[in-house]
């Protein structure tokens, strides 16, 4: 039985997205409402047209495990998926290369009508806050890049959206099949009982933090291994430095993503960011967490993130060649952000003992594994040498790029030093005596 529905935006349907212009004749255009000096809650004008029952949106969410070193397990914020069927109806958004999809699940007829009021409420809502936010993508950076960089997919409105341990999200960013591109689900429940139905202009900056995510998430990463497959260190994928030299930036890139799998490990042990603030990026601005973790696993995708650029760029093989080295060669075994506010230090290198050395890969290699932390709060100082890089932002605020130089810079010059000395990984999260 089909239901007529007050939709605003343009419906497409999926599979005939990039034919849309050809086709305009199918669909009805509705006009694009200009707001001149109003703020972005002003109302769609909304046309009513019948819209066929939305049909069979199926996707497989898959929860991504994470096996963070000694970090206690947790629920993913983020999971892998699929994309909605080709049959279902998109929405389109003025100069917007995603669209927005509806999936109003299954009800009784009274559960169903109730349903559909906040569904269109929903659809509403967030077609107008995309809309304000494509008129003025450059106010929104992290919305820009995600737009530039083709990082978005779809946006989704489910009934609710959950994660496996039953946790409900107002937004979810999801992995998709396609390399380098996510999805967006949205939770219309949360929607209504957060307050946001019909107020897009307070939905806009809860959507400009969360595309953090979005630009975060399109370099998808392996799924770690547990605790017992890193146990078999005869196994461990490191490589001498001749054979590092001879290796491609691509291949770099590879060998890092089979160390992840093993034993690099970018979460410090001591969980020091759980439940703590986050930096927007390029800000000295502190966010509070969706969830006691997310914190940790911002910081945790930033880091690797950070990483892939070191091994993979020509830059870092130029001027930084021991950090390029020093990642795949099994030196390094942790690379963390951690909350350290007793420290004045902005980055440090720690070694394990010589006592305490290890032998790992099929040569039985020894080696003295290194940790390198990054304090979240601190910014550098004018003897640093990644000062003029850093600009005054703390580390935590710093985008991929600029951390990976930090990063770079602090494996160049101290993983020597340190190994020679013996210089021991100590608890770092205490003050000095």
């Amino acid at each position: 039985m089909n239901h007529p529905s007050a939709f605003p935006g343009t419906p497409v349907p999926s599979h005939s997205h990039r034919a849309a212009g050809m086709r305009q004749g199918l669909f009805q255009i509705l006009p694009t409402i200009h707001r001149e000096g109003q703020v972005a809650g002003a109302r769609f004008t909304w046309i009513r047209r019948p819209v066929g029952l939305i049909l069979g949106i199926g996707w497989m969410v898959a929860m991504a495990p994470w096996a963070l070193g000694s970090h206690r397990g947790v629920g993913d914020h983020h999971v892998a998926s699929e994309t909605v069927t080709e049959e279902t109806v998109g929405y389109a958004i003025p100069d917007a290369p995603f669209q927005v999809f509806l999936h109003e699940g299954k009800e009784t007829d009274e559960e169903g009508s109730r349903s559909r009021v906040r569904a269109n409420a929903a659809l509403q809502t967030v077609v107008e806050a995309f809309g304000h936010m494509m008129e003025h993508r450059t106010d929104y950076a992290r919305f820009h890049e995600a737009l530039t960089k083709g990082a978005l997919h779809q946006v989704i409105i489910e009934p609710k959206v959950v994660n496996r341990e039953g946790k409900e999200f107002l937004l979810l960013v999801v992995r998709t099949s396609r390399p380098g591109q996510v999805n967006l689900l949205m939770s219309a429940s949360a929607l209504e009982e957060q307050g946001y139905l019909n107020h897009s202009e307070q939905l806009v900056p809860v959507l400009a933090r969360e595309f953090q995510w979005v630009v975060s998430k399109v370099d998808t990463t392996p799924k770690r291994q547990t605790t017992g497959e890193r146990a078999d260190l005869k196994q461990v994928p490191i490589k001498t430095n001749q054979e590092i030299g001879e290796l491609s930036g691509e291949e770099r890139e590879q060998v890092l993503q089979n160390l992840f799998r093993t034993y690099l490990i970018t979460v410090d042990r001591h969980a020091s960011l759980d439940g703590q603030p986050y930096y927007e990026t390029g800000t000295t601005i502190r966010l509070p967490p969706a969830q006691p973790d997310s914190t940790i696993k911002l910081y945790d995708i930033r880091v690797r993130e950070a990483l892939q650029k070191i091994v993979g760029e020509p830059y870092f093989q130029e001027h930084t060649p021991k950090a390029v080295r020093s990642l795949l060669n099994g030196k390094i075994w942790n690379v963390a952000f951690a909350n350290i506010p007793d420290r004045d230090w902005v980055t440090r290198t720690r070694v394990v003992p010589k006592e305490q050395s290890i032998k790992v890969g099929a040569q039985d290699k020894t080696i003295q594994p290194a940790i390198i932390l990054i304090n979240i709060h601190r910014t550098a100082a004018p003897e640093d040498p990644f000062y003029e890089v850093a600009k005054d932002l703390p580390m935590g605020a710093l985008p991929a790029d600029t951390l990976a130089r930090v990063i770079a810079q602090e494996i160049q010059n101290n993983i020597t030093e340190k190994s020679m000395r013996g210089h021991v990984a100590q608890d770092e999260l205490t003050a000095p005596q």
